[in-house]
Order: structure tokens, then sequence, then C-alpha cells
């Protein structure tokens, strides 16, 4: 399966995204459950985050990342890529 990335930007205050993060947390349990082999964390020093995952296609990485709870609650903003591993 192709590999994505989310890369996020928060764009709300910290209590306001703390609020969403136990859902995003058992969002991305759900999709390890369901095969996507989901990775997600932050950005120790710059802030914002990154959600690594697999899809079928660029349409179901879509898909994924627009009903991860950051997104619907408005929480961040992002980018969306394939990544295509070289070496490892």
């Amino acid at each position: 399966m192709p590999l994505f990335v989310k890369i996020e930007q928060g764009i709300v205050d910290k209590p306001t995204f703390d609020q969403s993060v136990p859902a995003h947390v058992a969002y991305v349990k759900e999709l390890n459950e369901n095969g996507h082999n989901a990775r997600s964390g932050y950005w120790a020093d710059l802030g914002g985050g990154m959600l690594l995952f697999e899809a079928d296609s660029l349409e179901q990485a879509q898909e994924i990342v627009e009903n991860d709870p950051l997104v619907k609650d408005g929480c961040v903003t992002y980018e969306l890529h394939e990544w295509r591993i070289v070496v490892g």
C-alpha cells in the first residue's frame, strides 16, 4: 500500500487544540485496526505535526485526512503528500 503523509500546522490556541487530541488518538488507533499502519506525532521544536499512514489511493488518503478530528474540528491546516521510499 502507498504511504502518505499529512503535515499539519495548528491554527487554534492550545486549550482548544487539546480538546480534540483524545479523539485524534482514538482515530489513529482505529486507522491501525483497519490496516493503515498510522503513526502520529508533533515537532518538538517547531509546532505542528505529522501523520504518516498507508492508503490504497490518494482519494482514500484524502478521505482519511478529512475524517481526522484535528481537521474536522478546524484545529489544523495541512498538506497531504504521497511518500515514495527510495531506500529502506
